[in-house]
């Protein structure tokens, strides 16, 4: 796969959480989406078993956004 100059130079920074209180598939799509949604954000993907959150995006995400996202949905960040 080729990728062009501009994909070359661009850098992707992963992030990795701890979400709360999450149960089944509603709970990941509903913290997926909400902080999917945010400014900068390409990828997040929730995990059950782990409570994982993993975050990609251009920068380091803001943590006070990623909590307010994750609370929108329903959920807490662990600490």
């Amino acid at each position: 796969m080729r990728t062009s100059p501009r994909e070359r130079n661009h850098t992707t920074t992963q992030t990795t959480y701890r979400v709360a209180g999450q149960t089944g598939g509603h709970c990941l799509a509903a913290v997926e989406e909400e902080v999917g949604a945010l400014d900068g954000v390409t990828s997040a993907k929730a995990d059950l078993e782990t409570g994982q959150l993993v975050v990609d995006s251009g920068s380091e995400p803001d943590r006070a956004a990623v909590a307010a996202a994750v609370d929108e949905a329903g959920y807490a960040l662990a600490l």
